[in-house]
């Protein structure tokens, strides 16, 4: 190697080019440890200048969505009326979000965001709205999507004959055409959740207008405009759905989906869907209850979760019931129920503890009791029903002694809860007993059947405490459960709740569009009914399923129902490629 430096310093290497008789000199005086030498060296140039290159261009690329691949899912259910206007069962509304699209569409952080609309304007009296058409938005067959299809579907909804459970989303609106890409609706008076309401899906008026909607073929065949189309339909020989392939739809208003089929495969009940799952028949499934889903979580399944929008609580009848008029006893009842045990317990950990009558994932609310121990809990409760006047009886549950014209009388702190037979809420329902039995109460578990607990204890409120679940879709289904216009049948006041500042809160958050100061009402409301103890509320459940490790999906932060979660259908994807940054734009 000494030969290789010697040369370079006496040539003249740095005043010109070697010429190539020199350099075939140079190496062939080497020996065979400066061949090693001099090889290792090059290879570690070679190597470092190919790293440096690569990583110049990964810093300007990108990893991005390939279009391509496919997804199998598992449904229970079976399809009947896949049209936006008469779905009601799972099945129906889960295909609905696949394969129609609404003016607008709910996001995966439960905004809205405009679909086969370009742009909407409000009035600055919230009763008028004005929706411009995307250019060039079509159905599945081709037909371009007009503002004589949205009024159809409209004026559907809203055809008493039909009977579509969206009918009171649409009472008091009426459409109007303003021009071939403009629809006006008008509103008797302004209400928060009519922005949502536009998210229901557009029919194609061409292929619903000369048949009765519940015999229509494309009940079973539908055209929408949405992400997914029907590509093909299997039935079973009695004509039952039981699997179905979309095909994307490369029109669709928000881009081409990535994923290029989905194939949906429809069962009878939950453990058959579960069993697919585990034969690799379906990849993916949804609605799945706390039990399985702790038993695949253990076989390496892929769980995921999100706050429902579900309030379950102990709704107490005072006109059943006089005990619910102490204060004592109802605080008693809320600070001695071990709340995280039943979510523990009951839902295998997948619910959350609340303490007030808005769901968490819509108005967050601080936990009660957090940083004390059961102990502490447990004996201020029995202090608290002894300042009372409650003691103990011959039965070892307290009871209260009370003169009434000077004739004694003895109140047992004693009452029944009636709840449908469904295993999570019976187990609730035991949960329930045993807590309070600890503190003095005698408590009886009354179990019914949906269709007797609906008809002989639901409508004719003849309950003393009533273990239920209230869905709430939208803030202002709040009205529904809580004013006291509600309180007798078809009314949904369960709690019978009566209370004049809520009503007028819940009447002015109804008509409030600004968020922000409907925000503010309903929080006034949740207040008040936490101070009068109008409920004991005990926790809000998670949406369970299971997702395929191939699929990457931005995950539905507000999910409401099963079909929310397919909403963003579009943007899932299974295949990647690395492309520079430039080429995204």
């Amino acid at each position: 190697m000494e030969k290789f430096y010697s040369y370079i310093r006496n040539s003249k290497i740095f005043r010109k080019l070697p010429k190539r008789s020199e350099i075939n000199s140079v190496f062939s005086s080497f020996s065979r440890k400066e061949w090693i030498v001099f090889i290792g060296l090059l290879s570690v140039l070679l190597l470092s200048t190919i790293a440096i290159l690569q990583s110049i261009n990964k810093s300007f690329m990108v990893r991005v969505p390939l279009r391509g691949g496919s997804i199998s899912i598992g449904i229970v259910g079976v399809p009947r009326f896949i049209n936006p206007i008469l779905a009601s069962s799972e099945a129906d509304q889960n295909l609905i979000a696949l394969i129609y699209s609404g003016l607008m569409r709910k996001s995966e952080d439960g905004t809205l965001i405009p679909d086969l609309a370009e742009k909407y304007e409000m009035s600055e009296d919230g009763l008028s709205y004005i929706f411009t058409l995307r250019e060039n938005v079509y159905f599945h067959d081709g037909k371009p999507v007009t503002p004589e299809d949205v009024i159809f579907t409209i004026n559907k909804i809203k055809d008493a004959t039909i009977k579509s459970p969206r009918k009171a989303d649409w009472d008091g609106v009426s459409a109007e055409k303003i021009d071939e890409k403009n629809i006006k609706f008008i509103l008797k008076q302004p209400y928060a959740s009519f922005l949502k309401n536009t998210t229901i899906g557009i029919m194609p008026a061409h292929l619903w207008d000369n048949s009765p909607i519940e015999l229509n073929d494309a009940n079973t065949s539908p055209i929408g405009s949405g992400p997914y189309m029907m590509n093909e339909v299997n039935k079973q020989s009695r004509g039952v759905i039981d699997y179905l392939r979309l095909a994307s739809f490369k029109k669709f208003a928000l881009g081409a989906p990535f994923i290029k089929n989905m194939n949906l495969r429809f069962y009878q009940n939950e453990e058959d869907m579960t069993s697919a799952l585990l034969k690799r028949e379906v990849e993916e499934i949804s609605g799945v209850t706390p039990g399985n889903a702790e038993i695949l979580k253990e076989k390496g399944y892929q769980i995921e979760s999100a706050v429902l929008p579900r309030i379950f609580g102990l709704f107490l009848n005072q006109s059943a019931n006089r005990i619910f008029i102490d204060k004592a006893v109802t605080n008693a009842i809320n600070q001695a129920i071990d709340k995280e045990r039943i979510v523990r317990d009951v839902l295998s950990g997948y619910g959350t503890v609340i303490d007030g009558p808005i769901p968490p994932n819509i108005i967050k609310s601080e936990n009660q009791d957090e940083g004390k121990n059961r102990e502490e809990i447990i004996l201020k409760v029995k202090n608290d029903l002894a300042k009372a006047g409650w003691k103990e009886g011959a039965d070892r549950f307290l009871e209260k002694t009370t003169i009434d014209k000077k004739t004694k009388v003895v109140t047992p702190l004693t009452f029944s809860i009636s709840t449908g037979n469904a295993p999570e809420l019976a187990k609730t329902a035991e949960r329930i007993q045993e807590d309070l039995a600890e503190v003095g109460f005698k408590v009886e578990i009354k179990t019914f059947e949906t269709g007797n607990l609906n008809q002989n204890v639901i409508r004719p409120r003849k309950y003393d405490a009533f273990l239920f679940g209230e869905i709430i879709n939208n803030e202002s289904d709040l009205f529904a459960f809580w004013h006291s216009s509600q309180r007798k049948d078809p009314g949904l006041n369960v709690a019978m709740y009566t209370n004049a500042k809520v009503d007028k809160i819940l009447e002015e958050a109804f008509i409030t569009v600004d968020e922000k100061t409907r925000t503010e009402k309903y929080i006034q409301f949740r207040d008040e009914v936490k101070k009068d103890l109008g409920a004991i509320f005990l926790y809000s459940p998670d949406f369970i399923y299971v997702m395929s490790k191939n699929i990457r999906e931005p995950k539905m932060e507000n999910i409401i129902s099963s079909s929310d979660r397919y909403l963003n259908a579009y943007s899932w994807y299974s295949q990647t490629e690395n492309i520079w940054k430039i080429f995204t734009k």
